[in-house]
C-alpha cells in the first residue's frame, strides 16, 4: 500500500506543475516587484498640463535631470509638501533640475483630484513647475509610485534617464524646518557635486495612489 502511493505521489506532483502551466522539472517563476530601481533607465513622458498644453521632458533640452514627484491635491501629506516642492523648484531648476509633478489618482475615486482642480490647485499655490495629468496612472505604475508624494530623481546620461533616488523629500511629513534628514536634497547636491548619491531609496510617507480599477 505504501509502495502504492508513493508511485501515485510521483506521478501526480509533475501533472500538478503541468497544470499550472509549468513543464516537467521547471521551477516557478520569481514575483518580480513591478517599478524601477535606483540605476534603471526611465521611460520619458509627454502629458497634458493644466494650461493644457503637453509637456514632454525630452523638451528639457538644457536640464541635467529632473525631480519627479507623483503627487495630488486632496491628500494632506501632499498638501504639506507643496511649499517644499515649489522651494526645490525655484532652487534646482536654475542648476538644471526642474520639478515635474503628475497626478496619478483617479477622479472617480477621489473628485477633489479631477483635472480642473488641478487648475485650480496650481493657480491658487502658484506652482512655478508643470502639473501633469497622469491619467490611469499609467507611469505611476511604470515607475513605480505607491505614495503621493512619491519622488524620483532623474539624471541624464548619454543612454538616457538614469533613476537617481527613489523615495521621500525628508524625514517629516509636518514640517521641513524641523526634518533633519533632507533625502532629495542630499541626493541633488551630490549628483550637481559629480559624486556618487549616498542614499538611494527611502520609504516614501503619504496617501495611497488612487489608481483606477477598470
Amino acid at each position: 500500500m505504501k509502495t502504492l502511493l508513493l508511485i501515485l505521489l510521483v506521478v501526480a506532483v509533475p501533472l500538478i506543475g503541468n497544470a499550472q502551466g509549468m513543464s516537467i522539472g521547471e521551477k516557478p517563476a520569481v514575483q518580480v516587484a513591478s517599478g524601477y530601481a535606483p540605476g534603471d533607465r526611465a521611460e520619458s513622458f509627454s502629458l497634458k498640463n493644466v494650461d493644457g498644453a503637453q509637456v514632454s521632458l525630452d523638451n528639457f533640452s538644457d536640464a541635467k535631470g529632473f525631480i519627479v514627484v507623483f503627487t495630488c491635491n486632496h491628500c494632506p501629506f501632499s498638501v504639506a509638501y507643496e511649499d517644499r516642492i515649489i522651494q526645490l523648484d525655484k532652487t534646482y531648476k536654475s542648476l538644471g533640475y526642474p520639478v515635474i509633478a503628475l497626478n496619478p489618482n483617479d477622479p472617480q475615486i477621489q473628485p477633489e483630484d479631477s483635472y480642473d482642480n488641478m487648475k485650480k490647485r496650481a493657480k491658487q499655490k502658484k506652482f512655478s513647475f508643470p502639473y501633469l495629468l497622469d491619467e490611469g496612472g499609467v507611469y505611476a505604475h511604470k515607475y513605480g509610485a505607491t505614495k503621493t508624494p512619491h519622488v524620483y530623481l532623474l539624471q541624464k546620461k548619454a543612454d538616457g534617464l538614469s533613476v537617481a533616488y527613489i523615495g521621500a523629500i525628508d524625514n517629516n511629513s509636518k514640517s521641513g524646518a524641523e526634518a533633519d534628514q533632507k533625502y532629495l536634497e542630499n541626493a541633488l547636491k551630490e549628483l550637481i557635486a559629480g559624486k556618487e548619491v549616498t542614499v538611494k531609496t527611502t520609504k516614501a510617507i503619504g496617501c495611497s495612489i488612487k489608481y483606477s480599477k477598470s
